[in-house]
């Protein structure tokens, strides 16, 4: 089983022969303009890599996307994940808050979207925003996060959704889900 993830996409496309061709399922997202990878790591279970706007850090930072792949994690919903998710908020954040923004079917992938809030994040004694994309692969499942230390306003809230529609999932196994050429 083959998985690829943000920003490795981008190299592939550059330094793959012509004939070289996304396999199997695959996660298609994107690094965010003027953003780095900060950090990313893989193993048997799972990969993850988080990015944040040029100038910041993982462990220092304002904004940040995550992306992981939680491997052959295929028995549970994206509405589980979410109501698991939104309970680990509620207990750790007094004050919590969550707001579905979508659920349905992508390609033929279950897909939930939501808003959580927590008014004032104990650890950093700021407010934390975060969108939230689950898809419950064949192969793997995926979360995609976009995280505020601060409330965004209307403008940045439209510019992340589209950002967060443009994620999907490919399989090349499967011709209404196929992945794009990469040559």
């Amino acid at each position: 089983m083959h998985h690829l993830i943000p920003i490795l996409l981008a190299i592939l496309l550059f330094s793959a022969p012509a004939h070289a061709q996304l396999k199997n399922e695959n996660l298609l997202v994107t690094l965010p303009e003027g953003y780095i990878v900060g950090f990313q790591d893989r193993n048997a279970r799972q990969q993850m890599t988080e990015m944040v706007p040029r100038g910041q850090t993982v462990k220092d930072w304002t904004e940040m996307v995550t992306v992981q792949i939680f491997f052959g994690l295929t028995n549970v919903t994206p509405e589980a994940y979410k109501q698991r998710l939104e309970t680990l908020w509620a207990e750790n954040c007094k004050g919590a808050q969550s707001n579905p923004v979508g659920q349905g079917n992508e390609r033929g992938y279950p897909v939930t979207i939501w808003i959580a809030f927590c008014p004032l994040n104990k650890e950093t004694g700021k407010p934390e925003l975060t969108m939230l994309m689950a898809i419950g692969g064949r192969d793997s499942f995926y979360l995609v996060q976009k995280a505020f230390r601060f409330k965004p306003d209307k403008s940045q809230i439209e510019q992340w959704s589209r950002y967060m529609r443009g994620v999907t999932v490919c399989d090349s196994r499967v011709p209404e889900r196929a992945c794009p050429q990469t040559n």
